[in-house]
Parts: structure tokens; sequence; C-alpha cells
């Protein structure tokens, strides 16, 4: 007789509703977590994001996942729900690394408490209950959490772990740990001393076989101030990277705006994505370039690949706003011969930006004159270009009296005097030599 397969994370979460029609949703998480043991860790995860909306996951995951990851029970069950609440608090952050995970320091704490345990009774030639379940946090901790989503929690917390595997054998990389707790601030050490969260190795009193991060003069991994905080990143990274294919609305701005310093350094943006940012959120785009290229970073030969995507901008609107914020931003940088953004632009880009901008309307003439588009791209375009360089004229940015400087511009205006702009811009050149 043929079993029927295990219910789907949408059976499961309607099941939850049905069943109990008048709880809250924290009521239907800890029915979840006690149901999906049979079910994949990731089917389990996927249930727990349709049961609750985006902007309540981090409140509830502190109210109702964080009290049963640091339960100390280690019966077969109990461990098997540990491990599914790991695997949730892990793939809410996924697409992220781990050392951002807000729920990070929970992790951490849990995976070497629990390893403690494992490694005391190993010295003692027994084998701890809770094994599997160190594993699975060395996995989350390490970044490869994403192994262990077709798993069940039943079967994770049930299979046979080869020796190399074993929760003694399992030890972190310390840059990892250091990377994990430098930022975090101090909490008091009594925080360990809870009966609730003692370790193995603390119940005797021995704190030499503490890893450093754990010491009485070391830093607590956990402080949920910070956690907040990169939950706050965690959105504004969100929200940058939407930026690339729409408009963001004036709150989506302001929430962004005070971590663009630190998304910079966190090489999420690459040059490809700075066009269609610029395109979509130029005033966005400003400051982040201006991080972009005041970020020395010799790895990655910056600010090269930022600079060399800025002459190929299209003449818009929005590309030209980028132009006048960057010509006149006197943020200093270190790239070798020069002070200034606004100096770096001026010097290393302007020029061939103003080239390439009449190699694409010349080439959107052409297009225009063989019927293949019907906008009137072309137009404002030269309208565009002519206003932005008389802008830089006047603003003393360029010099008229510069042949080498102007003379392109001096022909481009003379071909397409037919537009005001273009005729005005002629003038103004004509009369800043005569």
């Amino acid at each position: 007789m043929l079993s029927s397969p295990p219910p789907s994370s949408t059976t499961i979460t309607t099941s939850l509703a049905q069943s109990q029609p008048g709880d809250s949703i924290r009521a239907s998480v800890g029915h979840l977590l006690n149901k999906a043991f049979s079910l994949p860790c990731s089917t389990g995860a996927l249930a727990f994001s349709q049961l609750v909306q985006p902007t309540s996951r981090f409140q509830l995951a502190l109210d109702a996942l964080l009290p049963v990851l640091d339960s100390t029970t280690s019966t077969e069950t109990q461990l098997a729900q540990r491990i599914l609440v790991s695997f949730i608090l892990y793939s809410l952050y996924a697409p992220h690394p781990v050392t951002i995970n807000p729920f990070k320091s929970a992790l951490l704490v849990a995976y070497t408490r629990e390893r403690e345990k494992a490694v005391v009774i190993s010295n003692q030639g027994g084998v701890s209950p809770n094994e599997q379940f160190v594993w699975v946090l060395w996995k989350i901790l390490k970044g490869d959490g994403g192994d262990i989503g077709p798993y069940s929690p039943s079967t994770l917390s049930r299979c046979p772990l080869p020796p190399k595997l074993r929760a003694i054998n399992l030890v972190l990389d310390e840059d990892l740990y250091y990377s994990i707790s430098n930022n975090i601030d101090d909490l008091t050490y009594s925080y360990f001393q809870d009966k609730s969260r003692l370790s193995a190795s603390s119940d005797t009193n021995d704190t030499t076989s503490l890893p450093r991060i754990l010491s009485p003069v070391s830093r607590s991994p956990v402080n949920f101030e910070e956690d907040k905080k990169n939950e706050r990143v965690i959105q504004a990274m969100k929200l940058l990277l939407t930026a690339r294919d729409r408009v963001l609305n004036l709150s989506e701005q302001r929430y962004l705006a005070p971590f663009i310093a630190d998304l910079v350094n966190t090489n999420i943006i690459t040059s490809i994505d700075l066009a269609p940012i610029i395109s979509h959120n130029p005033t966005i785009a400003h400051p982040l370039l201006v991080g972009l290229l005041t970020n020395s970073n010799p790895e990655n030969n910056n600010p090269r690949p930022f600079l060399d995507i800025l002459p190929f901008l299209p003449p818009t609107l929005a590309s030209f706003d980028i132009y006048g914020r960057l010509l006149r931003d006197q943020t200093r940088v270190t790239v070798p011969g020069y002070s200034t953004v606004a100096d770096l632009v001026l010097l290393e880009v302007l020029g061939r930006f103003i080239h390439e901008c009449i190699n694409w309307l010349d080439r959107a003439e052409r297009d225009e004159m063989a019927g293949n588009i019907s906008d009137d791209r072309f137009a404002k375009g030269v309208q565009n270009l002519c206003r932005f360089y008389t802008s830089l004229i006047k603003l003393k940015i360029v010099d008229p009296t510069d042949e080498a400087e102007s003379t392109e511009m001096v022909h481009f205006s003379l071909r397409h005097s037919r537009f005001e702009e273009a005729t005005a811009l002629y003038r103004l050149i004509a009369n800043s030599r005569f």
C-alpha cells in the first residue's frame, strides 16, 4: 500500500489557518514548529514566510523562534524543532552573507554552547545526542546552510555522522568568529552566568576551554541592538538593489540614504548596476558614486570600473543631473594626481562623456531618419546636451576659449542650429572667443 506524499508548505499553512481560526499568528507558528518535522527544512521555512508578513518576521522570530533555539533540552523531537528554527532564521536572510544575518550572533551562541556539551561527552568516551544539531549550526555559520534545505529536521536529528563531522572536529575559522563578533557591542558577562545559558565548560568553572570570543574579558557575540541594526542594513540593501529597477519613493530614499556609506563597503554594487540606478534614482546614485570613487580598493582596481561606466551614460536628464552633482562635489579622493571628486570626473570622464553623447545622438538621428524610432529622443537629447554644456560654461567648469576642449561642441551646435538651444550655445562660445 502506497503512502501518501508529505504535505506541501501551502497545505500546512492552510491547515494551520483552518485549525486555529481565532488564534494569533504566533500560535500558528508554534503549530508549524510541531508539525513540520517530516518536511524538508526549506518547506518549513517557506511555510513560515507564508504565515508571517515580511514586516513582522523579525519581531516574531525574536519572540517565538529564539526561545526555542535557546532551549537546553536534547530529546530527539526538541532537537528536530531547534534544527528547523535554526534553518528558518538562516533562510530569512539567505540571499545575503551570513555575517550580516541579524540572528547570526544567537546562532553562534547556540553553536558554541552545544559544541562544548558534545565535546565534554566525547572526551568521556560517549556520543552526545546533539551532535547533529552542532553540525547543522556549523553548516549555517559557514554559509552553507542551503545544503541542508532538502532534508527534514527529523532526518537530520537521527542521521549518524562520520567521525570527521563529530562536534569535536567542527571548528569555525577564527576569521569568521571575528567577522561575526567584531562590531558587536559589549554585554555583561553575567548573560552567560544565567543557568539556562551555562555551557558544559562553565558548569565546571573551567574557562580555559572557552573560545576567545566567549571568555570573560572578550566581547559577547549577542547584542540585539546590533542585530536590529543589521536588519535595517539588510532592508537598505534590498532597497538599493530595487533602485536598479524603479524609482524609489521619498520615504524609501530617506530610509536608504543613511546606509549608503555602509553599503559601499559591502561590494554589493558593481559597475554594471550603476547605469540603471542613475537612470531611475540620480539623487541616490550621487552619494553612492562618491562613496565608490573615494573607497580605495586596489584589489578591484577602484575607482576605475566606476569611472569607465560614466562616459557611456545616455544623454538624458538623469545623466546630466548626476554629472552636475559630481562636477561640483568637493569630497577628497585618494587617486594620485587628483584632489576631489569634481577634479577626477572633470579630467578623467567629462570629455569622453561629451564625445559619447554626440555619438549616441548621431545614431539616434540616423534611426529617426530611417523610421526605426518614432519618439523624440533625438530632439530632446540635442536640447538637453546643449543646455548642459551651457550650464558648464556659466559655472566656469569648462573653458569655451580652450579650442581643444570645446571644438567638438562648436561643430555639434552649428550642425544642429535649427534647435534654439544649439544656436544659443554656439553664440555663447563664439562670444567668449572674440
